[in-house]
């Protein structure tokens, strides 16, 4: 039964155009790749449009260096977790860091690492979301977040995309002694950012703490990449806030930067961080590095080439997409979608252009709303104007025309 019940499930995915597969990349992340359909398949060179390597550090010449250190120094792996005999002194100096990085931000703060982005946010949820909280949770918030949710005990309220109106009205209803807002930054498929100043105004007369998920702003947003509190010069020990180590900081993992006592807490009951192997010290040997690069002068050039490559695209896309009768989101972000609405089309735009040798993936539900399948384009500092101006022609040569 179990075979023939799958089988069928695959068919309906497959009549709703709603079958992922998996590519291979024969080589570095960068913004030109050698990809295949399936590991030892034909190869084809791709210009790519869809990694989150928004600085393009995954493949620095420094980070690459850094890991190989790490490894000498530290080993491949770590051995146990990281309260058995797995926290090594590259996670200690590592979280020492970040908590430095985020002292500005949050009083009193000390940093967690985590494996993984995912893992963060379901440890920070399920571990404060008892019985005796309320999580009043973004509708587009990550899948993370609302898996999250779903395991936490608390009661969970559900706002409309960025409407503080009516978070608002939730808030001001609730009787519950732990008011948890839990929010993206920067919102993965459509690029926009939440509205944090009146969030935290809304935490501060409500006495609610704020959990926001900085997987797509940290390392880009403000002055020195420290994310969206910095963009925003937002300060107050209420943030609980996730950062990801895996996209603009070019490497992998994740950490939560929070007030001392959050942390202490996370330490002692998050399941997702005690009952786990700690990832590799040569990984946190080598996003130190990455921080210094992020906080130097070669990030703070990197952030104003990714910023004037948003620029060009926008401008283009613009047009092209009133021509096609489909929408560009409002994003000031690497993060730029293109919203067609039906899947079948979206797929075939990405398919035209791979045919034109560009990678941009297509998003269908559940990832998105259904009726709002969309490319996403995403941007890297790595990308040259040229590149973008050649996703634009190819663009432009394929999409339809309404007056055609």
């Amino acid at each position: 039964m179990l075979l023939e019940h799958l089988t069928l499930a695959a068919a309906e995915r497959d009549e709703q155009a709603l079958t992922r597969r998996r590519r291979t990349a024969h080589s570095a992340c960068a913004p030109h790749q050698d990809v295949s359909d399936a590991c030892g398949g034909e190869l084809h060179p791709l210009l790519m449009f869809c990694s989150n390597d928004y600085l393009g550090l995954a493949n620095h010449p420094a980070l690459i260096e850094a890991m190989g250190e790490g490894a000498r120094k530290y080993g491949a792996g770590s051995g146990a977790s990281h309260l058995v005999s797995g926290h090594s002194l590259a996670h200690h100096r590592l979280e020492t860091e970040l908590a430095e990085w985020f002292a500005p931000f949050i009083p009193h703060a000390q940093a967690l690492y985590f494996c993984t982005g995912y893992m963060a946010n379901m440890a920070v949820l399920t571990s404060l979301g008892g019985t005796d909280a309320t999580l009043f949770c973004e509708e587009l918030n990550h899948a993370s977040l609302i898996d999250g949710a779903r395991l936490a005990r608390a009661d969970v309220k559900r706002y409309a995309h960025r409407n503080v109106a009516e978070l608002e009205g939730l808030l001001g209803t609730s009787s519950s002694p732990l008011k948890l807002i839990v929010t993206d930054s920067v919102f993965s498929m459509d690029g926009d950012l939440a509205p944090l100043t009146e969030l935290l105004d809304l935490a501060e007369r409500h006495d609610a703490w704020i959990i926001v998920d900085d997987a797509h702003g940290f390392g880009v947003l403000g002055e020195q990449g420290r994310g969206v509190l910095e963009h925003l010069a937002l300060t107050s020990p209420r943030f609980i806030y996730i950062g990801t180590l895996g996209k603009a900081a070019g490497v992998a993992g994740a950490f939560v930067a929070a007030h001392e006592t959050v942390i202490e807490h996370l330490v002692n009951t998050a399941r997702q961080y005690i009952y786990t192997t700690a990832a590799p010290p040569a990984v946190a040997h080598a996003l130190s590095a990455s921080l210094a690069l992020i906080a130097g002068e070669e990030g703070r050039q990197r952030r104003a080439q990714l910023g004037a490559l948003i620029r060009t695209l926008r401008g283009g896309l613009a047009s092209l997409t009133r021509a096609a009768g489909w929408r560009l989101g409002e994003s000031a972000t690497a993060i730029q979608p293109v919203i067609v609405g039906d899947n079948m089309a979206a797929l075939a735009l990405s398919a035209a252009l791979e045919a034109d040798g560009i990678r941009v993936g297509a998003i269908r539900p559940p990832t998105v709303p259904a009726g709002t399948a969309r490319l996403r384009i995403t941007l890297s500092a790595s990308h040259t104007q040229a590149d973008v101006e050649r996703l634009l022609a190819s663009l432009g040569s394929v999409i339809p025309r309404r007056d055609a």
